[in-house]
């Protein structure tokens, strides 16, 4: 990966972002590469934000200097909704000033920043904003996130189609295997059929597998949250 910001997306809130986000850091910070995640912002938590968590639990560190100061995680709303109604019910704008301004500061100390949306592409952010606006007006490559649940094949083309309409340069597309299961056939399917489709509409991008943690070697045994 070149350095840089890239901010992280997915098919729905079950997607496994957060999972994906925080296995994509460790691989690269083990890689020597200095990455920092970002949790751009968060609903349904007060003061913290319970995916920069996850990530940390993942990527086998505590919280850092970054987190303590709200840089990774610059803006919290205490309902668990799309941002648009959680900045509502809290009754205050979302300050993407604030938001901008933390994700540089991450970029100047880092090699890496990975930023992770809320939700899918089409969350609404304010009442003219989705997240996919957002992307493409900061500019970022986009990681996309996708598993094989029933379902996945139907998301992850319409989202394709969105990426596609706003030339939004699809860096890397990860397919989440967590959590494990016992009947495979829906989701080798998905998985080979993703591919394909790839391979004649996306074939600069990147497919990466992201493995169910207790087999993952890098990673502790506790599985965290999807």
């Amino acid at each position: 990966m070149n350095r840089g910001i890239y901010f992280i997306s997915g098919i729905d809130t079950d997607a496994g972002k957060s999972f994906a986000t925080g296995y994509l850091a460790k691989t690269l910070n083990t890689q020597g590469i200095r990455t920092i995640t970002q949790k751009f912002i968060q609903t349904g938590n007060i003061g913290r934000s319970e995916d920069i968590e996850l990530h940390r639990k993942i990527m086998g560190t505590g919280l850092n200097e970054d987190d303590r100061s709200g840089l990774t995680m610059p803006e919290i709303f205490s309902y668990p909704a799309s941002p648009l109604l959680a900045s509502k019910i809290d009754k205050r704008e979302i300050n993407f000033k604030k938001i901008n301004d933390a994700t540089a500061a991450l970029a100047a100390k880092y090699d890496i920043v990975l930023v992770e949306g809320a939700g899918g592409l089409m969350v609404p952010l304010t009442s003219g904003m989705l997240t996919i606006d957002y992307i493409e007006e900061r500019g970022y490559p986009l990681i996309f996130v996708t598993s094989g649940k029933l379902g996945s094949v139907n998301h992850t083309l319409l989202s394709f189609e969105a990426i596609e309409r706003r030339r939004i340069r699809l860096d890397a597309v990860m397919y989440n295997l967590y959590p494990e299961i016992k009947d495979t056939t829906i989701r080798d399917d998905t998985r080979e059929y993703i591919r394909d489709y790839m391979a004649a509409h996306f074939p600069q991008t990147r497919f990466i597998e992201v493995p169910n943690i207790p087999s993952c070697p890098v990673f502790p045994s506790s599985p965290g949250k999807p």
